[in-house]
C-alpha cells in the first residue's frame, strides 16, 4: 500500500493511534477525507503560549517539544512528543489561550483537529465522536496523575532540603 499525499492521511494511520481507537473502518476512511495536514519544518512554532487556541493537533512524523514559560519569563522544556502523540488538546476542551508554545524539532507531518471537525464528525456518527472525547479524556487524565506525582516529587524534595539542610539534627 502506498503513502498517501503528504497532504492528506490514510485510515491504517489514522487505526495506529490511540485517539481513534475503537473507531470502525468507515468513520476512520471519513475521517481521513476530511481533516488536513500539516508539514511544519526543523523549527518552526505550532502555535505559541498565550496564542487563541483553534485546534489540536497529532504526530504522524517528527518530534515536538513543549515549552512553558515560568512566572519570571524563562521557557523550560515540559514534554517532546513523537508519532502516535498528540497536543493541543485542552484547545477541544475548554476556550482559553494556549498554555504552552509547541515547536517541531524535526520535520513533521502533523494531523489538525479543529472544534469544527470534531462537530461534523458529532453529526456524522455520535458514537465515534463520544470515542474521540472518552479517549481525550483518558489521555488528560494520565497527563494530571504525572503531573501530580512530578509535583509531589519536588514538594518532598523541597521539604526535605528545607528540614535536612544546614544545621539540622
Amino acid at each position: 500500500m502506498s503513502n498517501p499525499p503528504e497532504g492528506s492521511v490514510s485510515p491504517s494511520e489514522l487505526r495506529a493511534i490511540g485517539l481513534f481507537g475503537a473507531l470502525s473502518d468507515e468513520v476512520l476512511t471519513h475521517l481521513a477525507g476530511t481533516l488536513s495536514v500539516e508539514t511544519p519544518e526543523a523549527g518552526t512554532v505550532v502555535f505559541r503560549e498565550g496564542d487563541d487556541a483553534s485546534a489540536m493537533y497529532v504526530v504522524l512524523r517528527g518530534e515536538m517539544e513543549v515549552l512553558k514559560k515560568s512566572k519570571r519569563a524563562t521557557e523550560s522544556r515540559v514534554a517532546l512528543l513523537g508519532p502516535s502523540d498528540w497536543f493541543g488538546e485542552m484547545s477541544i476542551v475548554d476556550i482559553q489561550p494556549r498554555s504552552a508554545t509547541v515547536r517541531a524539532l524535526a520535520p513533521s507531518r502533523l494531523l489538525r483537529i479543529t472544534a469544527a471537525d470534531l462537530d461534523a464528525l458529532y453529526r456524522y456518527d455520535l458514537r465515534s465522536y463520544s470515542l474521540i472525547v472518552l479517549n481525550l479524556a483518558r489521555e488528560l487524565s494520565r497527563r494530571l496523575r504525572v503531573a501530580d506525582g512530578i509535583l509531589a516529587d519536588l514538594i518532598s524534595n523541597v521539604l526535605d532540603h528545607y528540614s535536612l539542610g544546614p544545621g539540622a539534627s
